[in-house]
């Protein structure tokens, strides 16, 4: 069975066939670093980490971009408030998100840009757009893009240009000329901090935020690409104006093929910042180990809704402890995946089919039934070469079950991440004395950690 994806662009399961042969090129819209990540942002990495190991066990070269908007009005307006620069925020901020995502398992993109690194690519798209008649220079200063004038507007999310003037509730303001049009450049104000100011042909400012992606992705991928991923809420607008100006500079389709998580609920409404119910992923590893909170998201289907409650997340602990319990029960064999064994195949079949992983989880627990009956240490082997697929059930078995006994005790893992920030905090304002107390509290911890170019990683001594 080849491999099918859910193609939003198209509305429907689609044979996956890759541009080059053996290669899959895929970008994700990344997270804009102002504050933790939540647990809308743990289903979004989980989901499309599960989609780049697939492609990777499907023998496919993956070259996985994931961006970081790192230029923003949330960003500005949160430093602001902090009384530290633009820079300090996103670093501290892009520290997290890498120890909230390495304790989850996500294995870290090919390439994780800033957008802040690419503003001369941002600006010759935009001289491009501006080239064919479809940006123009407003008069307060900024760059806007005409939607009208780009043929196929509305396509990826369905919204034609009626239903969507039906909808406005608001003049033409800001020097637009229709209310449909976004802003490729904004002109610099005057209160704003110098490190958001960026000289150009269209004078001092700052990159939208829909053209950021365009540029990265073009930059890193090429004009032309396989997948393109990212929530639900990105497909409009944010979505359907990066198609307008990818395309509409480039003339030729984006990506092949759109692919949009659903939403974490938390009483059935959206998790969000605006709303106030949202929980950090930090927040939830105080009383769930990073591996049950991955179960949790991997056992639903990442197009489905997902329902964020205690009761949820406890059923994942009772159903991830039954799978390793059968793991201690019989030691696993190491094995190769023998795709044709009646198991895996099921698995294959189930992953094939838009990664539908509530039935490759099913084989799961089908496969630790057949374990506990015949005390199969190849069964076992297969059971955790199955879950690795997943990136689930790499931990001993006899660690898992224990730590997990006492249910109460508080996780390490928030507290060692925590100390690791305070540490990178430390070493910007270089207060390197107190950096070094901090690694040596770490170290009495028993966590050796491990600077490098993406970010400092932990692990037990």
């Amino acid at each position: 069975m080849a491999l099918r994806i859910y193609n939003t662009l198209a509305r429907a399961v689609q044979e996956f066939q890759s541009l080059t042969p053996g290669q899959v090129r895929m970008y994700v819209c990344g997270m804009t670093v102002y504050d933790f990540c939540h647990m809308g942002h743990a289903r979004s990495m989980v989901a499309f980490d599960v989609v780049q190991r697939w492609l990777k066990q499907s023998g496919y070269q993956v070259t996985y971009v994931r961006n970081i908007t790192d230029i923003d009005d949330k960003i500005i307006r949160r430093a602001t408030e902090n009384g530290e620069s633009i820079r300090a925020l996103t670093d501290r901020m892009i520290e997290a998100l890498h120890q909230d995502a390495d304790a989850l398992g996500i294995e870290r993109p090919q390439a994780e840009p800033r957008a802040t690194d690419h503003v001369p690519g941002m600006l010759s798209l935009i001289s491009k757009l501006e080239a064919k008649g479809l940006a123009y220079r407003s008069t307060n200063g900024d760059v806007n893009y005409a939607v009208r004038k780009f043929v196929g507007y509305g396509k990826l999310s369905g919204k034609s240009l009626d239903e969507l003037h039906a909808g406005e509730r608001v003049a033409v303001l800001d020097g637009k000329q229709d209310p449909l049009d976004f802003v490729l450049w904004k002109a610099a104000k005057p209160d704003e901090p110098a490190d958001v100011k960026w000289d150009s042909a269209f004078g001092s400012g700052r990159p939208g935020w829909h053209i950021e992606c365009s540029a990265m992705a073009c930059s890193l991928l090429g004009e032309s690409f396989d997948i393109h991923g990212g929530g639900a809420d990105l497909q409009f607008p944010h979505h359907e104006n990066e198609i307008a100006q990818s395309e509409g500079a480039h003339g030729v389709g984006m990506a092949t093929y759109w692919m949009h998580n659903g939403f974490i609920n938390v009483d059935n409404v959206k998790m969000s910042k605006s709303l106030g119910n949202f929980f950090t992923i930090r927040d939830v590893f105080k009383q769930y180990r990073p591996e049950e909170v991955r179960f949790f998201v991997v056992r639903s289907h990442y197009r489905s809704p997902l329902n964020f409650s205690d009761q949820h997340l406890d059923d994942a602990r009772a159903s991830l402890k039954r799978l390793y319990t059968a793991l201690q029960a019989v030691a696993p064999q190491a094995v190769s995946i023998d795709w044709q064994q009646p198991h895996a195949a099921r698995f294959k079949n189930a992953m094939d089919e838009d990664f539908s992983t509530p039935e490759a989880v099913a084989v799961l627990f089908d496969l630790a039934a057949e374990v506990n009956r015949t005390q199969s240490a190849e069964l076992s082997g297969l059971l955790k070469a199955l879950g690795g697929v997943l990136g689930l059930l790499q931990t001993d078995p006899l660690v898992f079950l224990q730590t997990g006994n006492n249910s109460d005790a508080p996780d390490e893992t928030v507290q060692i991440n925590e100390l690791i920030a305070a540490r990178a905090t430390a070493k910007q304002a270089k207060d390197f004395a107190k950096a070094d107390q901090i690694r040596q509290q770490l170290i009495d911890m028993g966590v050796v950690l491990k600077d490098s170019a993406q970010g400092t990683l932990w692990e037990r001594a």
